[in-house]
């Protein structure tokens, strides 16, 4: 019995020794977001990781809005800088200085959020080679909120 539980646990070991490793390049690419509204491109800045709008649902201002005229491309109208404001969205960088961390984790960078102008810490975690979660928080990991992307 001792021998079947022995053999058992080592088999165990076996399968989380080979579990998805991630190299510092395997994010880089394009991410849908969760709700699949943005697409977003994942590219090498330096040595570093950032990010940035290459694609939305809904790139212009729609008929009857009151944020921007109808038709045209939808700005940052939320950025605390009053110049930036007029940068369109597409294009527009929200993952900022992301390091490689070496257990499938980006870490020590910047998250931009254009929906309220604000700027958070952030984390990435490559889950599969198909998901990454992205977590933004203020201060600790703990406080904040996550999304999931897939490629």
């Amino acid at each position: 019995m001792k021998r079947w539980m022995f053999m058992a646990f080592m088999v165990i070991l076996l399968v989380m020794a080979t579990a998805y490793a991630a190299s510092p390049d395997d994010i880089v690419g394009l991410w849908n977001t969760q709700e699949r509204d943005a697409k977003i491109e994942i590219y090498k800045c330096g040595i570093k990781y950032c990010g940035k709008i290459v694609w939305l649902m809904e790139p212009h201002y729609p008929a009857g809005s009151t944020e921007g005229t109808p038709g045209t491309p939808m700005l940052d109208h939320n950025n605390p800088d009053p110049e930036l404001r007029k940068k369109p969205l597409i294009g527009l960088p929200i993952l900022l200085g992301f390091v490689g961390s070496g257990d499938n984790s980006w870490k020590r960078g910047k998250i931009y959020n254009s929906d309220n102008g604000k700027t958070y810490s952030g984390e990435l975690t490559l889950l599969s080679p198909n998901q990454l979660k992205v977590r933004g928080f203020i201060g600790v990991p703990l406080i904040g909120g996550k999304t999931i992307w897939t490629r």
